[in-house]
């Protein structure tokens, strides 16, 4: 933009502050001037969006114009990771700043914690990155899912509005902001039991949403995100989106449902399965999520629906980067779009995500501010969800990063890139428990279950195929070297021995069956005999 133009938009900014301030009563002097300079922050996250989604970084299959128009607005970065790829970890990690290991916890449960680690996770962590943005002074908004371990955790919005998932009882949808408006506003959908579509038996198969896309939680979240943005309050504001989708069920609304050909779309990619399946939480997870058996024509109709979802919040997404550019103090905000994990989608003979293939835990990582960040970037440098409290904070002009990198640093020439990413999941100590040491060239995993390893070549190996463990030992123990360094802190440490990572014999977990159902009009499961079905009424 030319100086004079930018210069334009920056007195129409401030006046439109001061107007707003006086609006609100505020005098001069109150700190709305003040307020004024500092940017807006806006975090956009999906759930279980892989990273080869975007049509601008190289994926010619699929539509998205509105997250290519925020890889134009700014940097992509497309070695982003989630460093625990499953939704309650790294939900955590973003609103903490800090790994695991800090927080406690390393799968989708409950925090792990060992004696000198205090019980609550602000005592552990620090105050949770919307409480801390509005100790800056911003307002603070989310909407969304939030998948905090207690339904109603206070995790520091000024505006909290859930759409969360699934209902554990009827008071749980009735205290859920989106179940609450389809139940107001629009009653005739309120039969539904799960407005995203069928879980249990039905988790990957291809489906189409009970609702019009206007309906939807994503097209809702947006609706609810926009007027929050257009709202005139002087303060800056700190907002995060947090989009259900693409998580399972496959259910993209009419006319998404029908946007891509299943014939178009790639067959899943898969090496050999002692490689593949070496991690023993994929075979694992495709027997409990009904996936154990899915041909390549159901993998290409899944993927066709999952695109298909993108697309829908593309489109909502569409409506958000309207509202900001709507305002005058568009170049002043910055705005991060990332995901939680991705999904295997057959890759590697494997669905869902919880590995440490990229697949599963390299996620969408693009970061925008047009009055400080060139446009247009893509970067290589090694990023991670930890370091989002950072550029939240840096952009807010009282830097924290905790246990993350300085990303605006790396942006601006003024910090040097991160050297490793290490991901953990699984309770240290335990058969479960693995950890992968990334860096530029090398990714190395460790299974403790079975003292098992990988190596992948990642400039030369992209699709992780071919595991490089016995030839290149040397790099192999390198990267080991790494691992052990960096369990060497409280409740990570318990993955260490004098040996060095401990390790367990082989052990299968027995096979299982995850049922999700809605218990909000108590259902539970499925009857023992079909005649024994229940309607599932509203309480």
């Amino acid at each position: 933009m030319p100086i004079e133009n930018q210069e334009m938009r920056r007195r129409t900014f401030l006046g439109a502050v001061a107007g707003a301030a006086a609006a609100a009563g505020l005098s001069p002097g109150s700190g709305a001037e003040t307020q004024a300079i500092l940017p807006n922050v806006l975090f956009v996250m999906t759930d279980q969006q892989r990273a080869d989604t975007i049509s601008a970084l190289g994926n010619d299959r699929i539509h998205t114009p509105n997250m290519d128009r925020l890889v134009r607005r700014g940097a992509a970065f497309t070695n982003g990771y989630s460093t625990c790829p499953v939704c309650v970890p790294a939900r955590y990690t973003i609103r903490t700043g800090c790994e695991p290991h800090t927080t406690g916890i390393y799968h989708n449960g409950q925090p792990d914690l060992v004696p000198e680690q205090a019980a609550g996770m602000e005592e552990r962590c620090g105050a949770y990155l919307a409480r801390t943005m509005q100790g800056l002074g911003y307002r603070t908004f989310g909407m969304g899912k939030f998948h905090t371990l207690s339904r109603t955790e206070d995790i520091g919005y000024e505006v909290h509005l859930r759409g969360e998932e699934m209902y554990g009882s009827q008071k749980d949808r009735e205290l859920d902001a989106y179940a609450s408006f389809i139940a107001k506003e629009h009653p005739h959908f309120n039969f539904i039991e799960d407005f995203m579509g069928e879980r249990s038996a039905h988790y990957y198969v291809p489906q189409t949403s009970p609702l019009p896309p206007e309906l939807t939680v994503e097209s809702w979240a947006a609706d609810r995100a926009v007027e929050q943005i257009k709202s005139a309050d002087a303060r800056p504001y700190f907002g995060l989106v947090s989009f259900v989708g693409p998580h399972p069920p496959i259910a993209p609304p009419i006319p998404f449902n029908r946007m891509y050909d299943p014939d178009a779309m790639p067959n899943p990619i898969r090496g050999d399965a002692a490689v593949d399946h070496l991690d023993e939480q994929i075979p694992w997870m495709n027997h409990a999520v009904w996936a154990e058996d899915i041909n390549d024509s159901l993998a290409r109709k899944i993927r066709a629906r999952y695109y298909g979802k993108i697309s829908h919040i593309d489109q909502c997404l569409g409506r958000i980067l309207d509202a900001v550019e709507s305002r005058p103090d568009a170049d002043n905000t910055v705005i991060v779009f990332y995901s939680d994990h991705g999904d295997h989608l057959g890759d590697h003979s494997g669905w869902q995500k919880e590995s440490f293939f990229d697949v599963a835990c390299r996620v969408p990582y693009l970061v925008s501010w047009p009055a400080k960040i060139a446009a247009g970037q893509v970067r290589n440098e090694l990023v991670c969800l930890t370091d989002l409290f950072g550029i939240a904070t840096g952009a807010a002009g009282k830097q924290e990063l905790r246990q993350g990198h300085d990303v605006l640093g790396v942006l601006a020439g003024t910090a040097p890139a991160r050297e490793h990413v290490i991901g953990l999941y699984g309770v240290p100590g335990t058969p479960r428990f693995k950890i992968m040491v990334r860096d530029q060239e090398w990714k190395y995993i460790y299974f403790a279950n079975g003292n098992a390893e990988q190596l992948f070549k990642m400039d030369e190996d992209r699709n992780e195929v071919r595991s490089r463990i016995t030839d290149k030992r040397d790099v192999a123990d390198r990267m080991r070297a790494v691992a052990v360094e960096a369990c060497k802190r409280a409740n990570v440490n318990r993955a260490l021995n004098d040996q060095g990572l401990v390790a367990f014999p082989n052990q299968p977990r027995a096979l299982q069956r995850i049922l999700q159902f809605d218990h909000s009009r108590g259902i539970s499961g499925f009857p023992k005999k079909p005649g024994e079905v229940k309607r599932g009424t509203l309480a």
